[in-house]
């Protein structure tokens, strides 16, 4: 097998669930190869490097090997291997706790003042 469209690699090793879930992130340009945003018809070959902008953070992925159609978790280790650091990972987990705000019990709601206090010091934290 010479080459895989884009979109249908990154279904079949299970990075988007479905495959127009790829194409649309391939049009959206949150997808790249080389740091150049791809075409969801774009040929992937191996070892290619590849970027998807996932909402909580950058996955990279470098192609092992193209396959024809979608496989099992266990097995999609064979076809791509993961170079996302573990910076990337801890990143959503970093973001809820530092997004996380505490009231005591029985408090009650905020009131205006407070909530645009609450959401003024959230701006500041990112």
């Amino acid at each position: 097998m010479e080459g895989c469209r884009t979109d249908k690699w990154l279904w079949s090793v299970r990075i988007f669930k479905t495959r127009s879930q790829a194409t649309e992130a391939c049009r959206k340009g949150k997808v790249k190869i080389d740091e150049q945003e791809v075409k969801p018809s774009r040929e992937i070959k191996t070892g290619d490097v590849v970027k998807i902008d996932l909402k909580a953070f950058e996955k990279t992925v470098k192609v092992v090997d193209l396959l024809e159609r979608r496989v099992s978790a266990k097995l999609v280790e064979k076809y791509m291997e993961d170079l996302t650091p573990q910076e990337e990972y801890n990143k959503p987990k970093k973001i809820r706790q530092t997004n996380y705000e505490y009231r005591e019990r029985g408090a009650g709601r905020p009131t205006k003042k407070e909530r645009r206090l609450i959401e003024k010091l959230k701006k500041y934290r990112h």
